[in-house]
């Protein structure tokens, strides 16, 4: 029998920081953090899931929708907040439904033009975007001890379902191998990213693209989920669960994406996760009369991460991303769990 405190909201609360202390235990509640306001004086606020176990455990955060256009995690965190109960949760989930609410109401990617997630850990006294990233590190971020950035790929691309970790940290290698996606890009976060910002501050932090922009695919975000649970899993959070079903991923080194050098209608060949040899023809290029003008070659054997699927192309368009595959981890990461915990 269903427990009636699965599908219990408290009404939603607008405050100007997310004070963990002040959500009822055993309980999920509905927020609303402040960030700004917009050109008329309106509140620009992010809807905030949070779920309180009855026990104390680790604070697991979920971002999504940094990129408006990017929705695949929004139904995941729907998902995972129905499909939990507080009563059995050990610890506190907050999922962030929308990241970049401007940017999500306006069906675009950016904030104010820039890519929000290149302005991390952002500035007080800057750019409304720039004083954006720096208060969601400030009043949301910084009460995480892990956080999961849900994206997808970018207007005219498709993404596999990957993960971006450094590989380095252990926690959050951890985090991406429990997480059983198609491919783990071992990526070091120095680039103004969210992630970075967040592993700046001590929070082990993994990106998983889970596939394509401004739609919702099922398939992928059940995938995502259950990796998910997975981590929450070996972190105690949840009951121990049967492991993911799934092949093992492919590991990647480090990546490269290919361009364009002239403008044309754009064919890509390799569906993404396929791998490719050095020197297959993976796309070719037309003008618009249906003449020929190239054809582009792997210049390395890898697997393919993203792809383009927007036939229409100027020179220097993204044709595909390409990872080179590392045979194996050197060394398994350790548990998650604390050493003293019990199995």
């Amino acid at each position: 029998m269903e427990n009636p405190a699965q599908n219990v909201f408290m009404r939603t609360r607008r405050v100007d920081m997310l004070d963990l202390d002040a959500v009822p235990v055993a309980q999920k509640t509905r927020l609303l953090v402040h960030l700004a306001h917009d050109e008329l004086g309106r509140p620009v606020a992010l809807p905030v899931l949070v779920m309180r176990g009855a026990k104390p455990g680790p604070v697991v955060g979920l971002t999504a929708a940094l990129h408006g256009n990017e929705l695949n995690g929004i139904p995941l965190l729907h998902r995972l907040f129905e499909r939990t109960d507080p009563l059995t949760l050990k610890g506190t989930l907050v999922g962030v439904v929308v990241m970049n609410v401007p940017g999500f109401v306006q069906r675009g990617r950016q904030l104010e033009s820039v890519d929000l997630n290149h302005l991390f850990p952002g500035r007080e006294d800057g750019t409304g975007a720039q004083v954006y990233a720096a208060r969601i590190l400030d009043r949301i971020v910084k009460h995480f001890n892990y956080l999961f950035d849900l994206h997808t790929a970018s207007f005219g691309r498709a993404n596999s379902f990957y993960v971006r970790a450094d590989l380095d940290n252990e926690e959050a290698a951890r985090m991406a191998l429990l997480q059983r996606p198609q491919i783990i890009l071992d990526h070091d976060p120095t680039d103004g990213s969210l992630r970075g910002a967040a592993t700046a501050l001590g929070i082990p932090s993994v990106t998983l693209e889970i596939g394509d922009p401004h739609r919702f695919q099922p398939a992928f975000v059940k995938r995502a989920l259950g990796g998910i649970r997975a981590v929450l899993c070996e972190l105690g959070m949840l009951p121990k669960r049967k492991p993911l079903d799934v092949p093992e991923p492919v590991i990647c080194s480090g990546s490269r994406w290919l361009y364009t050098d002239h403008g044309g209608l754009l064919e890509v060949f390799p569906e993404v996760a396929d791998r490719v040899r050095e020197g297959d023809v993976v796309a070719q290029l037309t003008n618009v009369f249906g003449e020929l003008e190239r054809e582009y070659r792997a210049p390395e054997s890898g697997v393919v991460i993203g792809k383009s699927v927007d036939p229409v192309a100027a020179t220097g368009a993204r044709i595909l991303h390409l990872g080179r595959i590392r045979p194996e981890i050197s060394r398994p990461p350790r548990s998650l769990a604390p050493e003293d915990e019990e199995e």
